[in-house]
């Protein structure tokens, strides 16, 4: 199993300067290279080749003086941009074909100078780690890591990111073997996880509350960007104000990601089987909006069957059209709370007589209908 595992770095005012420099090369031989295309494609002649297009806009570039600056920057930086141009109109054909799982993508587009910055090092490159903790990196030097834990393997490649809030990351990509968990009694610690708005997740025996990161950043970030937009452009006040909103945004994503990473390993350790709901989030969002894309229900999903995945437990996810909610656990009636006026109905009386709480209820329907959909062997697991 691949992983990534990211770090943040502290590079040095020098080294923030060539880092600038990889990155406006990497972007520049990128665009170079979809120019060529393009122009071929309107002339209808055939797409230059990879090994094609990096003798023009690397290799015979570097000799031309408006491009002799291509030279001050590792080249393998410059390949891995023409790489990932590849893929970007593989990915493109593919999704135009429909042998591409997902929404439909466009062509590739030119890039331009943004507040998040990526390039990426492969073992060609030979960057490695440092005796006393350092990411050494070809024409950068030496850039000081802040290391949360050590790295299972050698890594295979590092991707150096810039964020909008000017923060500087190092992204490793990681052979790991799974690590299975010591096996859990599993009627007893099997579970339902019924997500939704009120409760982030309801689960057999305890619920998460919703944490709302963003909604708690509202005030703040109103705040920020009305002081943002009476700044004048060009200013250095107007730079020092679109940076606190950066900040500010980026704070959001930070938060959310430690909180699913932080649940998902407990759900995983406590849990030897997990029953998850697939829900239609595009739809749901929709209806829900700003308050649904809060959550970032979608990537907790993701997290927990990759976890599970890696930990050798048991995850299945039930159809959508499942009425979780609308069914008696006790009878399996239909008789729950149904359409848009339903969603305020937070407990509910079956006509047998079983009074329900509508989050618990649906958990319950859930674990048993995951329970039967591993003893069938159904592919929903």
């Amino acid at each position: 199993m691949k992983l990534r595992y990211q770090f943040r770095l502290y590079p040095s005012a020098p080294q923030k300067i060539e880092l600038a420099k990889v990155f406006g090369c990497a972007r520049v031989v990128r665009n170079d290279a979809l120019h060529i295309r393009q122009d071929a494609y309107q002339q209808d002649m055939a797409l230059p080749s990879i090994v094609e297009l990096a003798k023009l806009v690397i290799t015979e570039a570097k000799k031309r003086p408006e491009r002799a600056w291509l030279g001050e920057v590792s080249a393998v930086v410059l390949q891995s941009s023409l790489r990932d141009l590849q893929t970007a109109y593989s990915n493109f054909f593919a999704s135009k074909k429909g042998t591409r799982k997902g929404p439909k993508i466009g062509p590739p587009r030119f890039k331009k100078k943004a507040g998040r910055q990526a390039v990426r090092f492969t073992k060609a490159a030979r960057f490695f780690i440092t005796k006393n903790g350092r990411l050494r990196l070809p024409k950068i030097g030496d850039v000081r890591v802040r290391w949360s834990r050590e790295l299972p393997s050698d890594p295979s490649s590092v991707t150096v990111i810039k964020d909008a809030a000017g923060r500087f990351f190092a992204s490793f990509v990681i052979e790991t073997e799974d690590k299975p968990l010591p096996e859990l009694d599993w009627e007893e610690t099997d579970t339902g996880i019924d997500l939704g708005l009120s409760s982030y997740a309801v689960l057999r025996g305890r619920k998460i509350a919703s944490p709302k990161f963003f909604r708690r950043q509202e005030k703040k970030l109103r705040r920020a960007q009305r002081k943002l937009s009476r700044c004048v452009k060009g200013s250095s006040n107007r730079r020092k104000a679109k940076l606190a909103v950066a900040k500010i945004h980026a704070r959001v994503p930070d938060q959310r990601r430690d909180f699913t990473d932080q649940e998902t390993t407990r759900i995983v350790r406590e849990s030897q089987a997990v029953y998850l709901e697939d829900l239609n989030v595009k739809g749901m969002a929709k209806t829900f909006g700003k308050s649904l894309h809060d959550l970032s229900l979608g990537m907790f999903a993701r997290t927990l069957e990759a976890k599970c995945a890696r930990y050798g437990r048991t995850f299945v996810k039930v159809d959508r059209f499942f009425p979780s909610t609308q069914m008696c656990s006790a009878c399996g009636a239909l008789t729950g709370p149904k359409g848009k006026a339903g969603l305020r109905i937070r407990t509910w009386t079956c006509d047998c007589g079983t009074r329900h709480d509508r989050d618990q209820n649906a958990e319950c329907n859930l674990r048993l209908e995951g329970r039967s959909i591993v003893a069938e062997g159904r592919p929903d697991t």
